[in-house]
């Protein structure tokens, strides 16, 4: 274990991630981390923890004070609204040269759920800390949790680009319902979906089954982005559905690549493509995983729960009548 870093070590480079925070206390952990324990780590919230690691804690002020100089606020960020292949994306480009891939730092998650009264004082260091690289020539591309897109008009400066991830209201109700685990969370989650929903739209009923819970799901993630696009007209914004994306990989990580600006030929982009990490769970490397599979099991899950989730889909449509935001969100999914 090292000691504490100073400041000039904080602000050098990405090596002391600043992985969670404490907004009440104003303590900070750092962890010390290098560019394969970035490529390697599918999250970066506590899970990490379950590993040896180099932690430190640290006053707030202290890490602030050393990023408060003129340091770069250019990292590109991903929001999405969950089980949309963003992990997935985040792998693929962080295979390209020149880019350094965070995936779902906890302390995004910390000033998310903070109040935001409290939220403003950390707010100016952080899009500083998330575009701390290894080089002059690299690019930090930062992939949030799914609920922390509410705040990523915080998060973006002026100027800087983000990618919104979605899928169809019946695609990802379908890979909602077709693994036991994401039935979990959708439940687990349903309570603090609907109050974040609830502040764009009011004209969704509870829940009946998990169809439905999932439409609300996706209504409550899917209108958090369009919300944050109104929000961030002074930023570069694209948006890539999934599953587009993954009918032709190898053109929308070109895409994704030139939006963000990222160095990348299209063998380059082909290779990656083609290689080990579309055929593995990018969540857990051990598991095999695939664009076939994907489609395989939201096909089985969308047959056995035909009549549910149409009925979830009406659900939307009717509650879009009176939803604007909900409106444009099935519009541009392609639902309306």
């Amino acid at each position: 274990m090292s000691s504490a870093p100073i400041a000039d070590e904080i602000a050098r480079d990405a090596t002391w991630l600043a992985q969670a925070l404490d907004p009440a206390a104003g303590m900070v952990r750092l962890i010390a981390m290098d560019r394969a324990s970035y490529r390697a780590a599918s999250f970066l919230d506590d899970r990490m923890l379950q590993q040896p690691v180099d932690a430190q804690i640290v006053p707030w002020p202290d890490v602030e004070a050393a990023v408060s100089s003129d340091l770069r606020t250019d990292a590109r960020w991903i929001f999405h609204i969950g089980h949309v292949g963003s992990t997935l994306v985040s792998r693929l480009l962080g295979e390209l040269d020149g880019v350094l891939a965070v995936r779902e730092p906890r302390l995004l998650r910390d000033v998310a759920l903070s109040r935001p009264a409290v939220r403003e004082g950390y707010m100016g260091a952080v899009p500083k800390l998330m575009s701390r690289v290894f080089g002059d020539n690299e690019l930090a591309c930062v992939k949030a949790t799914s609920f922390v897109s509410e705040i990523a008009p915080e998060l973006v400066p002026s100027g800087e680009r983000a990618l919104f991830m979605y899928a169809t209201p019946r695609n990802y109700i379908g890979s909602i319902l077709a693994g036991e685990n994401s039935v979990i969370e959708l439940r687990q989650l349903a309570s603090s979906r609907a109050q974040r929903l609830n502040k764009r739209v009011f004209s969704i009923g509870p829940a009946r089954n998990d169809a439905q819970l999932a439409a609300i799901a996706w209504a409550c993630e899917i209108t958090a982005l369009e919300a944050a696009a109104d929000a961030m007209t002074e930023r570069q914004v694209a948006w890539a559905d999934f599953d587009a994306m993954l009918a032709d990989m190898p053109a929308e990580l070109g895409r994704v690549a030139e939006f963000f600006g990222f160095d990348a030929n299209r063998s380059r982009l082909q290779s990656i493509a083609a290689g080990p990490l579309m055929t593995r769970y990018s969540k857990a490397m051990e598991y095999d995983y695939s664009a076939s599979l994907r489609g395989e099991l939201i096909a089985e899950a969308s047959a056995a729960n035909r009549t549910a989730i149409d009925g979830a889909l009406a659900m939307l449509a009717s509650a879009a009548e009176k939803s604007t935001v909900l409106a444009r969100a099935l519009e541009r999914a392609g639902e309306d």
